[in-house]
């Protein structure tokens, strides 16, 4: 299940649950903690749907540098992976009803069914990232759908799942910036497996790391972070709040989140220090980094 990617997955969550808070929910309580679990789920689901891809097409021998997963090690068999697919997507859906009948109090809504339709999306692009006969995980492009899942679907969805009665245009303007953030994070945690295993993806598989070759990739890697970083203090500074007509709160507790640079520091001088399996312990640094600075952006304002 590659728990420790599951932080990332709720950096974009809390992040949008704290734009606008939880006025707009039926009941509170249950709709934070439905929406965190279908938002795990949705994670878990992505990566027990890449770890059979992966191997259906090849990809993942021994030679790769990161981790060992069950089905390369033998631990569990194609069949039983699927089942486990199968549930984990179940799963999903009933914990994502629940989130929507928790924040809506009822599931006969307009915005509900759309919802509904947004998360159907969601699932299907967490399995299809390398499951399929063409999956887009296959064919570059999946930079741009972490952008769009991790960043504008997580955060701004979050958002408006908590925060409805503001309405549409509001939760938009609220958490766009940080959404875009969180999405470049998010693509930087990618990158940076995808650099690690482009000697071996490269065989089967077209990354935006294989396209920009080695260098090319840690430019591009070090572009996410700062535009995430850039994004996000856009947003500490009041951006969002004027953009959404709201007044600026938060005073000097906006700006803790700024004690998580130097982490994203070290993250980079990894990046363009290291190589092969040696990249790997920058994976969980970026994730645990982005996951904080979501924690301290969305908590500093209450201090």
């Amino acid at each position: 299940m590659r728990l420790r990617t599951l932080p990332l997955s709720l950096a974009g969550t809390v992040t949008g649950i704290f734009c606008l808070g939880t006025g707009g929910c039926a009941h509170p309580v249950p709709t934070v903690i439905f929406l965190a679990l279908t938002t795990a789920l949705l994670q878990v689901l992505s990566n027990l749907s890449n770890e059979l891809g992966d191997t259906l097409h090849g990809t993942d021998t021994a030679q790769r540098e990161g981790i060992h997963y069950s089905l390369q090690d033998g631990d569990m068999t194609i069949p039983q992976m699927r089942r486990l697919i199968a549930g984990t997507a179940i799963s999903c859906c009933i914990s994502g009803l629940a989130m929507l009948w928790a924040s809506f109090g009822s599931l006969l809504h307009i915005e509900v069914g759309i919802l509904l339709a947004l998360g159907a999306a969601a699932i299907w692009a967490a399995m299809h990232y390398t499951l399929g006969k063409n999956p887009y995980g296959y064919r570059g492009l999946g930079d741009l759908f972490v952008f769009v899942f991790f960043g504008l679907v997580s955060t701004c969805g979050a958002c408006y799942v908590c925060a409805h009665d503001f309405g549409l245009r509001t939760v938009i303007a609220a958490s766009i910036l940080p959404a875009c953030g969180i999405g470049c994070l998010s693509i930087g945690v990618l990158n940076v497996n995808n650099i690690r295993d482009a000697a071996t993806d490269a065989a089967n598989r077209t990354t935006v790391a294989i396209r920009l070759g080695a260098e090319g990739a840690r430019i591009y890697q070090t572009a996410l972070i700062v535009a995430g970083l850039v994004f996000i203090a856009a947003h500490a500074a009041g951006l969002s709040a004027l953009m959404a007509r709201l007044p600026a709160e938060g005073g000097w507790g906006r700006w803790l989140w700024l004690i998580t640079i130097p982490l994203f520091i070290k993250h980079l001088h990894g990046v363009w220090t290291r190589s092969g399996r040696a990249l790997d312990p920058m994976l969980p640094l970026l994730v645990m980094s982005t996951f904080a600075l979501a924690i301290l952006l969305g908590a500093g304002p209450l201090l």
